[in-house]
């Protein structure tokens, strides 16, 4: 027998495969705040494994301008600046985009669960305003899902209420 003949069984069962991509979506609220000068917030969305370190990044929400001037604000998210940014060439495809106003907003998170191995993680939500504060909310979390699940988190100043739904 062949050795493609002798692994299509276990190919056929799974074993060995990647992980498969979960769909990840995360609710973030901006509040509005009543303020006399008022900036948007940067938000940076990202995983990081039981040991601190990134894994990848979801979203960054930043003031995008031709000549670069809104990344040096970026470090003024320190833990992501820290866990992820500065090693980073900004802007990044598919991540990156422009600051938010106040509102609800969900964010399609898919393509952060296609190669997480199995274990530990915590999904962060950092955002930080100019002449105003910073905040950082998390969730923890287990890879792979077993069930479909809502995990929230409530913020106090700078974020609203958080909830990052996993559907396997």
């Amino acid at each position: 027998m062949s050795v493609c003949k002798q692994m299509m069984p276990l190919l056929l069962a799974g074993i060995g495969a990647p992980l498969a991509a979960a769909q990840l979506t995360v609710d973030v609220a901006i509040p509005e705040m009543d303020v006399a000068e008022y900036h948007r917030p940067y938000v940076a969305i990202w995983v990081q494994n039981i040991d601190s370190k990134a894994v990848t990044n979801g979203a960054v929400w930043y003031q995008i301008d031709a000549d670069g001037e809104g990344e040096k604000w970026l470090k003024d998210m320190r833990l992501w600046w820290r866990r992820s940014g500065r090693s980073l060439d900004m802007p990044i495809d598919g991540v990156t985009g422009p600051t938010r106003k106040p509102g609800s907003y969900n964010v399609n998170l898919d393509h952060v669960t296609e190669n997480l191995e199995p274990g530990q993680y915590q999904l962060y939500v950092e955002a930080s305003r100019e002449v105003g504060g910073r905040e950082l909310l998390h969730v923890d979390f287990d890879w792979p899902l077993t069930k479909a699940q809502t995990l929230t988190a409530q913020g106090k100043t700078e974020l609203g209420k958080l909830s990052v739904t996993f559907n396997p």
